[in-house]
């Protein structure tokens, strides 16, 4: 999958990441949480209609991406969604969550109103856990 293949709404909001694979592992913009998107190589929309190899792909991909949230960012939580409302393509949140984070114990979705902004040491780091 190349980044032309995303959706240009996650590319505005997100820093590409790495090829995953099962597709394109991207970073949300804002730091204030550790909040990674997975965009699977697929034209479906949804997740359940996903041939199950592929979505034993997509969900490896998120278990690789959920332990790194617990070992870099000491996430005792790790919320997993393919909601897809805005944005039809499909795709899978990964957020890392901790008691006292930036809009704990709500939802991210609308409560998130502190900005962060990731270093380029950060964005190097990270590119590098998953090359």
């Amino acid at each position: 999958m190349n980044e032309s293949d995303v959706h240009p709404q996650l590319l505005a909001d997100c820093h590409v990441i790495a090829a995953m694979p099962a597709g394109l592992l991207l970073l949300h913009r804002n730091a204030a949480l550790p909040w990674f998107i997975l965009v699977p190589d697929t034209t479906e929309t949804e997740l359940l209609f996903v041939a199950t190899d592929q979505r034993n792909a997509i969900m490896a991909d998120a278990e690789r991406v959920a332990r790194y949230l617990r070992a870099e960012f000491d996430s005792t939580k790790v919320n997993v969604a393919a909601l897809g409302n805005q944005v039809p393509q499909l795709h899978l949140h990964v957020v890392g969550r901790r008691v006292g984070d930036a809009c704990w114990p709500k939802p991210v979705w609308g409560n998130l109103t502190e900005a962060a902004s990731w270093t380029d040491a950060q964005l190097a780091q990270i590119r590098s856990a998953f090359s």
